[in-house]
């Protein structure tokens, strides 16, 4: 079964919201990156809050079929990466989110 990855995408954000997570946006970027086709990126307001994403993003994703091939950051600091291949989640603490601006550097993706 191929997976939907816009569908995934979907997914994830709905389970950011689940968890009171904060300025969350979807992020296609098809055509625009070879890293990925989409972008979820969310932002809480504490590591608490932020490590509860996380886990509700992979448990749901889990639940349709999706498989978690990296993360990073869930030990660390305001930056926890989800990688499900052509789906890449994006965690921040808002003030980390602040400083990347990621929505900046893919200002050209359309939002979704």
């Amino acid at each position: 079964m191929e997976l939907d990855f816009q569908a995934g995408a979907m997914i994830a954000r709905e389970a950011l919201e689940d968890k009171k997570g904060m300025d969350t946006e979807v992020l296609d970027l098809r055509g625009l990156s070879n890293v990925a086709d989409y972008f979820v990126i969310g932002s809480a307001s504490n590591i608490n809050q932020l490590r509860a994403m996380a886990d509700q993003v992979e448990e749901k994703l889990f639940e349709h079929g999706f498989h978690l091939s990296h993360s990073e950051g869930y030990q660390g600091g305001g930056w926890i990466l989800l990688d499900y291949g052509s789906l890449i989640v994006h965690l921040f603490l808002q003030e980390t989110r602040d400083f990347y601006q990621l929505e900046r550097i893919w200002a050209d993706a359309k939002r979704l």
